[in-house]
């Protein structure tokens, strides 16, 4: 009987681990864009890294342009004209290879200069790589 018992609790306990790790929220992805010629080619890219966390984040995206965007945009405290602005798990800043990235406008090298962020899909790459590893 206690032989029994102990084989049980040793199955479920087997079992159960893997379930709870996969049961771990996905990160929390929220994009606030502008739907606008210049910025879709980046929005392309970024949609193609997202894709490749499917289960592992959740992504919200919110149109600038929209009364949906426009109340995000009150709710985070987005007053300035920006085109891209990316938060994951609640923060816009993430620390890559030992620096602090700010995830908003344009990628590095995509649209018109004065509205570059300073990041790459690359980076964006890696602060998901941290996050998912964590979850």
């Amino acid at each position: 009987m206690k032989k029994s018992i102990l084989v049980c609790s040793l199955f479920l306990t087997l079992v159960c681990i893997p379930w709870i790790a996969m049961g771990a929220n996905p990160v929390k992805i929220e994009v606030l864009y502008m739907n606008h010629g210049p910025l879709q080619d980046s929005l392309k890219e970024i949609q193609n890294v997202f894709s490749h966390y499917k289960g592992k984040v959740n992504v919200s995206w919110y149109d600038y342009d929209t009364k949906e965007g426009e109340a995000f945009m009150t709710k985070k405290g987005i007053t300035q004209h920006i085109p891209l602005v990316i938060w994951m798990d609640n923060q816009v800043k993430s620390r890559v290879d030992g620096k602090d990235i700010s995830f908003t406008g344009f990628p590095t090298g995509a649209g018109p200069a004065s509205f570059q962020g300073k990041w790459t899909t690359a980076d964006l790459q890696k602060v998901l790589d941290q996050l998912t590893d964590k979850k």
